[in-house]
């Protein structure tokens, strides 16, 4: 059962169910550009709001609070100090990494231009809509799926380090079409931040970090360009 919990609360069933409904009712999913904004948009709000109440349910069916889960006993105010705190440090070390990943092994870097970034150029509208899903979907959405799937490592599937491996690795190769050295990069922030969760027992300063993180990102490309 834990193992069907991990397979449904991974994104892949709900992504696939949801974005093919989407196309049904008519919706544009790619272009010669790359996916489109509403797309991106509604299927990314959508599987946050379905994910967020399955992993609800599904807790409170093993007689656990989900409050507990995510919100733990430490005050929700300090940990979002702390998440606001590590935001300049993540963005350092991802400008430092994805340099690094560039200077010293090229190859990595096989996408020339993001997709996801190109979103963010097409004027305020388009950069304010792709910064809320980078917060929502993001920084919310991935950090309570986070928490979840690691207690269900910890609890089932050989330990709290085994499952910051495995969904480290998972949630880096979740941003594959964004290239190689970004799959490398977000495999180190996913470690990074499942780290602060294990330590921290709350799901508050990942999120704070992470929607920050993302938030940064999307002002910057819609400022400076991909």
């Amino acid at each position: 059962m834990a193992g069907l919990e991990i397979l449904l609360c991974s994104d892949v069933p709900t992504q696939i169910v949801i974005g093919n409904l989407l196309r049904m009712a008519g919706m544009t999913a790619m272009t010669d550009r790359g996916p489109t904004l509403v797309f991106v948009v509604s299927l990314s709000m959508i599987d946050t709001v379905v994910l967020i109440a399955l992993m609800t349910t599904l807790t409170r069916a093993r007689g656990q609070s989900p409050a507990a889960l995510w919100l733990g006993t430490r005050s929700p105010l300090r940990e979002a100090g702390l998440g606001l705190l590590l935001v300049p440090v993540i963005f350092l070390l991802v400008a430092l990494l994805m340099n690094a990943l560039v200077r010293l092994l090229p190859a990595l870097h096989n996408v020339p231009a993001n997709p996801i970034e190109g979103l963010a150029t097409g004027g305020p509208h388009d950069a304010i809509a792709l910064g809320v899903v980078a917060i929502v979907a993001g920084g919310i959405r991935e950090e309570l799926q986070r928490a979840f799937l690691l207690q269900r490592f910890e609890q089932y599937f050989g330990g709290a380090t085994v499952g910051l491996i495995v969904l480290s690795v998972a949630f880096g190769l979740g941003h594959y079409y964004q290239g190689w050295d970004a799959v490398v990069t977000t495999g180190v922030l996913g470690a990074i931040w499942a780290a602060v969760y294990l330590r921290r027992r709350s799901s508050v300063a990942p999120i704070v970090s992470h929607a920050g993180f993302n938030s940064l990102e999307v002002l910057r490309v819609a400022l400076v360009g991909p």
